[in-house]
């Protein structure tokens, strides 16, 4: 199953992009997945139009455009909260049942299309509070690859 990240906003080069890669680059370990077979950052400019709701339907679109068949799980601060092992067990029961892909969506700085967000198979939230696009894409790469370690077995988890 092929994961891909993807998010309304473009992330500079800098330290960011690095730590992003840094963990996706672990999760494949060093072309040899440890649990999935790859991953895809896809990133989409975000729309000009004029109110937030227009603007959030346009990205929902492109979004919509963009993503492989499979899993949509839409991160949002109003989604569930899970732990890593609950995470990387949702993972592998998806790879599991032969799903192709898992796509986790970060929205522009408006958030989410609400009818986007309704629609996706799954809505997350890393907390009740409010991340940039950069930190969040940076939390996920780096549970994505606690993902890997723990469906592969590999000792980086030392949660309970």
């Amino acid at each position: 199953m092929r994961v891909a990240i993807a998010a309304v906003g473009r992330m500079k080069a800098g330290p960011e992009r690095e730590m992003v890669a840094r963990y996706l680059d672990r999760a494949i370990g060093g072309g040899k997945p440890l649990a999935l077979t790859g991953f895809d950052v896809i990133e989409l400019t975000e729309s000009r139009s004029g109110s937030s709701a227009s603007r959030k339907a346009d990205e929902a679109k492109a979004l919509r455009a963009a993503l492989p068949d499979g899993i949509i799980v839409a991160l949002d601060e109003r989604g569930k909260a899970i732990g890593s092992e609950a995470f990387a067990n949702q993972i592998g029961r998806w790879r599991d049942d032969g799903r192709p892909a898992a796509s986790f969506i970060i929205g522009g700085a408006d958030g989410l299309d609400p009818a986007f967000v309704s629609a996706a198979d799954l809505v997350l939230s890393f907390s009740p509070l409010t991340w940039p696009h950069q930190l969040v894409r940076i939390m996920l790469a780096e549970q994505l690859y606690r993902a890997t370690t723990i469906l592969s077995g590999h000792p980086y988890h030392r949660g309970d």
